[in-house]
């Protein structure tokens, strides 16, 4: 068998080669703010072997409260002649340079030696903190220990030393408590500085065993898939790094219940290299789309979006639709995609607060048949049904409908923010932000129409942003789909590649407008890259606008009527 031998950043850094300082405070009370430091006592050891002791008094500059001397056994007598605490700080942060601060409450000790570096005006190095509490809470249960003092642990582990409240006893104490600590961590599996900063008993054992799934994954940007014991889809993700990222679901760091659940029944991960964020954005969707993961609770159906449609016949009315035909020439209009039925509904309702389109679902004719409904008697509606009104009057309320499913929404704004004027008076608040409301989804879904609608009827769109080493990404969108990503060395000449892209990328037929070749997420992630600042236009094939006056600029109007509710 082949032997590999790992990197670091493969393994972490091994707790045998981790210096660690144990550190322990005498001070004249609790506050770090209104108190000071008596005593400092410190061990640096490394690999179970000591290297080094720090022990001084310090002059606190203040009278020893009574009660915290009969503790201390420290007197104002023996810290007169002691150094302040400018002079030991220096000494001791140089001491500890470059190791990893451990304390029993450890808040406690820190606090104290960060308030005085801030005192001094000393920066404070940013130690990695381990709290020996915090250990023997997870791995002491109480039938081993009545408490977690370090007096009771240091009787536990039969420590060599016995805490006595003097600053370097109780350092050499917590030494040995720290050690047998490690010992038990060790036998569940931690074995790294990086495993024992994220250690938690709300890891499980079995979850932790598992970590060796995240062995072999690379340290690239890209799509990771859990998979169960039969090779279904559990989970997907992305991430800049997948190995890091793959690595965090069996530490602490991951605080999902549905999370450990999950880990819980992985067999197997499968990374997916992405050489871009966006393409890795868009296989995560796409995946996800597609197998439907029992685990992922965002953009599981994206193929149940909804549009909201003004139908193509002699009266036309408004429907909610799943799809979108090619009836545009009939006279056919879209808004959309919207998230949900309710969002539609709500749009729908907007429209027919202003407009008097009929609401019935019957196909109408020219000729006029049965009797007026409820609307027509509340003036809602001109009961074309009936003979009342011809279609060419009629017509006049679908060209208005037609308009604001096509984001003019300022005819909408002005009758809204009047009947709401009216609804305020009436002091019917709450109608008045149920209007305010449907206006927004409506609004939302318009928008939604303008900003697709062009780069789906875009054959194809290149574009190029800086890549972090110099080079550039290259991205390749036709119809509003993703249809490849490349990358440029830096210094190479950037056009054949793009040559390259454009002849290797996805051939993608077109869809009905205003409906992109894709799911709506990925159109509006690729319109999101596409909007990132210093991303260029490198070639086009059809026309990217957005219309003066539309569903944006109506947003606006309808920001200031929400300030104004």
């Amino acid at each position: 068998m082949r032997m590999v031998q790992g990197t670091l950043d493969d393994l972490g850094t091994p707790l045998r080669d981790v210096t660690f300082v144990v550190v322990d405070l005498e001070t004249t009370g609790g506050s770090p703010g209104e108190c000071a430091i008596t005593e400092v006592g410190a061990v640096k050891v490394r690999g179970g072997e000591v290297l080094g002791e720090f022990q001084t008094l310090v002059n606190p500059g203040a009278a020893i409260p009574a009660f915290i001397q009969v503790l201390t056994g420290i007197s104002d007598a023996m810290v007169a002649q002691a150094p302040r605490i400018d002079t030991v700080l220096p000494a001791f942060l140089e001491f500890a340079r470059g190791a990893v601060l451990v304390a029993h409450n450890a808040g406690f000790d820190v606090s104290f030696l960060k308030t005085a570096a801030a005192q001094l005006g000393h920066p404070w190095p940013g130690f990695p903190v381990v709290d020996t509490v915090t250990l023997a809470r997870q791995l002491v249960g109480r039938d081993e220990a009545r408490n977690h003092r370090l007096a009771t642990l240091a009787g536990l582990f039969a420590a060599d030393t016995t805490p006595d409240h003097r600053a370097l006893h109780d350092a050499r104490a917590t030494v040995d408590v720290l050690h047998a600590l490690l010992g038990r961590v060790g036998n569940l599996g931690v074995q790294t500085l990086e495993e024992l900063s994220s250690y938690t008993s709300r890891v499980t054992t079995a979850q932790r065993r598992k970590r060796f799934l995240a062995d072999g994954l690379p340290a690239a940007p890209g799509v990771y898939v859990f998979l169960d014991s039969q090779r279904r889809p559990l989970y997907v993700g992305t991430s800049r790094d997948i190995r890091t990222r793959a690595r965090s679901y069996f530490t602490a760091a991951e605080q999902r219940t549905r999370m450990s659940e999950m880990v819980g029944l992985a067999e197997s991960i499968q990374a997916i290299v992405c050489q871009t964020t966006l393409e890795a954005q868009v296989r995560e969707l796409r995946l996800i789309a597609e197998h439907k993961p029992r685990y992922n609770r965002r953009s599981t159906r994206p193929e149940r979006a909804l549009w909201v449609k003004l139908t193509a016949e002699p009266f036309p009315r408004l429907s909610i639709v799943r799809e979108v035909r090619a009836d545009l020439a009939d006279g056919a209009r879209y808004a959309g995609p919207f998230g949900s039925r309710a969002a539609a509904e709500a749009a729908v309702a907007a429209v027919h607060e202003v407009v008097p389109l009929r609401q019935c679902t019957t196909r109408l004719s020219g000729r006029p048949r049965g009797s007026a409904c409820v609307l027509a008697e509340l003036g809602r509606c001109g009961a074309p049904c009936t003979g009342n009104e011809e279609p060419a009057h009629y017509a006049v309320h679908a060209d208005a409908a037609a308009a604001l499913l096509a984001g003019d929404g300022r005819r909408l704004v002005g009758a809204i923010e009047g009947r709401m004027r009216e609804l305020a008076r009436a002091e019917r608040f709450e109608e008045a932000g149920a209007l305010r409301d449907r206006l927004s989804h409506l609004v939302r879904g318009a928008a939604r129409t303008q900003r697709m609608a062009p780069l789906a009827a875009s054959a194809e769109v290149v574009a190029a942003n800086r890549s972090a080493d110099g080079g550039w990404e290259l991205v390749c969108i036709r119809h509003g789909r993703l249809a490849g990503t490349s990358l440029v060395p830096r210094g190479a000449d950037p056009m054949v590649y793009v040559a390259s892209l454009t002849a290797t990328a996805e051939v993608v037929s077109p869809q009905p407008p205003p409906a992109p070749a894709a799911y709506a997420e990925e159109t509006e992630l690729v319109l999101r890259w596409l909007e990132t600042p210093g991303v260029r236009i490198v070639a086009i094939d059809g026309e990217w606008t957005c219309p003066v006056g539309g569903a944006e600029a109506t947003r606006t109007e309808l920001a200031r009527l929400r300030q104004g509710a």
